[in-house]
């Protein structure tokens, strides 16, 4: 038995995560949410007092948009549609056919304008574009979602349906280096407060395909991604709980946003895997909160 199946079956057994018979996707417990909850104010005390404005869009977003963000380019292998049935009276007869054959049912499920919310600020880049020109001391965004990947698997830690925290700056390139480099030393601070041993290095989102190779290869020689990595089910391979990722003016060429002085808006984002730090927290100090060392639930809960 693997550790990830390890500390999954041992999240179940505690009533933490709550099996519903398909990988990566689990119901939650009132203390795991509790832990989440906690997490989050303590986010909001090291980055309240930046001003940023909350948003909080739902889990699924406008499918054109997506198609306009190159998603499908990049991460094809991770992306979930929501299709529905649009078939006449005649077709659903089939259908019903087709379930009681135990057959494949959905021949007449159509793709609809919606699909699930791949990360927390794709929905936000051509919202702040409608608004026009960005202020010159420029923007900054406190947003949190529920987000899919498709990437089933028994380590708790990668699951299809999670919550991502994220703040977002548009500014010049200055501006949003200088809010990522902050980002990364309150990242290290955060963790310390929270008894949580990690390690910040440089990495690469998962493109795919051959031609994914050569993005991944460049966005690492940029240094444009770093990660926050905590072992969690292996030490030699930590999990990454904190991204701080550089997107240069790619989002606000591809969005039309803009500064003042008509300029491209350059774009950074820090992003908090909230299930991630809370199965990190639960992995290194027991699977009851009860008995968890005092200084952490004083940083936690006050």
């Amino acid at each position: 038995m693997t550790n990830q199946t390890t500390f999954l079956d041992r999240l179940f057994d505690a009533g933490l995560l709550i099996d519903t018979g398909v990988d990566g996707l689990y119901g939650r417990s009132g203390q795991f949410e509790d832990v989440i909850s906690a997490f989050e104010r303590l986010i909001d005390r090291f980055g309240g007092a930046d001003g940023a404005e909350a948003i909080r869009f739902p889990p699924g977003m406008n499918r054109a948009y997506f198609e306009t963000s190159g998603y499908m380019k990049s991460f094809p292998q991770l992306a979930g549609t929501v299709h529905s049935f649009c078939g006449n009276e005649l077709d659903h007869m089939s259908l019903l056919k087709c379930m009681d054959a135990d057959e494949d049912w959905s021949k007449e499920q159509k793709i609809t304008d919606i699909v699930l919310t791949p990360a927390a600020c794709y929905p936000l880049y051509p919202t702040i574009a409608k608004r026009g020109a960005i202020a010159a001391k420029g923007a900054l965004f406190d947003l949190q979602s529920y987000c899919f990947r498709h990437e089933p698997s028994k380590d708790p830690a990668r699951q299809q349906l999670f919550r991502m925290r994220e703040y977002v700056c548009m500014g010049t390139q200055d501006h949003v280096t200088e809010f990522r480099q902050t980002w990364m030393d309150r990242g290290l601070k955060m963790m310390e407060a929270v008894g949580l041993a990690v390690e910040i290095d440089v990495a690469n989102d998962p493109f795919f395909g051959r031609a994914g190779k050569m993005l991944a290869n460049n966005q690492r020689d940029q240094n444009l991604k770093f990660e926050l990595l905590i072992p969690i089910t292996s030490t030699s391979n930590p999990t990454a709980c904190m991204s701080f990722n550089y997107h240069q003016d790619a989002f606000g060429a591809k969005w039309g946003l803009n500064l003042e002085d008509g300029s491209v808006a350059h774009t950074a984002c820090v992003g908090f895997g909230l299930e991630r730090i809370a199965l990190a927290l639960f992995h290194h100090h027991g699977l009851d909160v009860n008995t968890w060392p005092e200084p952490v639930r004083k940083a936690l809960w006050g």
